[in-house]
């Protein structure tokens, strides 16, 4: 699933009169680099979730045909954020566990490293399974604590000061994440993920390569022109 309902406030005016994953960087859309790095992993039938200009991503991307892949949309008629909006989408999704990225951001995560998790959560080890960055300058507190491969609250370390890093927006979920959230109704992400972390259901995994968190019209720019300069 790629999560493409939000309506992109400090993006504006630029998400005015289109949806924050159309945004061109590198000469495609942002929400075609996800497309093509799933698809390159394998995943070819995608769910895209979608609110404020929805009509435009759908009218750009169509089935996905022209893609390689097959895309269903879960309609919103209001942003429901994150955990709303996939327990919203999930009689799109088949698979009791599956990846789900948010379309603002880039970056060039492998997910054919998800084989793993997906496999180890189809089998009820755990519930979720974080990608994990460094913490970017707009997020300098991070998030959780990555330790032997499990995401941790800063209580549950081990070390007295450990250190903390920034959820990517890439993860893996079993579908009983959402078992208690309404379809159709607005619900955070955050408390599901801090409830699977408290109950020592989360693993997680450190990407070290690019990652961009589309926020603001200076890191659009800054991300387009490298990417065009291939830095």
């Amino acid at each position: 699933m790629i999560l493409a309902a939000g309506r992109g406030e400090r993006m504006r005016p630029l998400t005015d009169h289109t949806p924050k994953p159309l945004l061109q960087v590198g000469g495609k859309p942002l929400i075609v680099w996800h497309i093509e790095r799933l698809r390159a992993a394998g995943f070819t039938r995608i769910v895209i979730n979608h609110a404020h200009l929805g009509a435009q991503i759908e009218d750009a991307l169509g089935n996905g045909s022209a893609l390689g892949v097959s895309i269903e949309f879960s309609r919103e008629g209001t942003a429901l954020e994150t955990a709303g909006g996939i327990a919203t989408a999930l009689p799109l999704i088949d698979r009791e566990v599956f990846p789900v990225v948010n379309g603002d951001i880039y970056t060039d995560f492998d997910f054919s490293r998800l084989a793993e998790p997906l496999a180890r959560l189809a089998e009820g080890r755990d519930q979720m399974h974080l990608v994990m960055i460094d913490n970017p300058p707009h997020h300098l507190a991070g998030d959780f604590v990555l330790e032997a491969g499990r995401i941790l609250n800063t209580e549950q370390a081990s070390a007295a000061h450990p250190e903390r890093l920034t959820f990517s927006g890439i993860g893996v979920y079993h579908r009983a994440v959402f078992a208690q959230t309404p379809a159709g109704e607005k619900a955070p992400l955050v408390p599901l993920l801090r409830q699977a972390i408290d109950a020592g259901r989360a693993s997680g995994e450190h990407h070290r390569g690019r990652w961009t968190d589309v926020g603001t019209p200076e890191r659009l720019q800054q991300l387009d022109e490298s990417l065009r300069n291939h830095v």
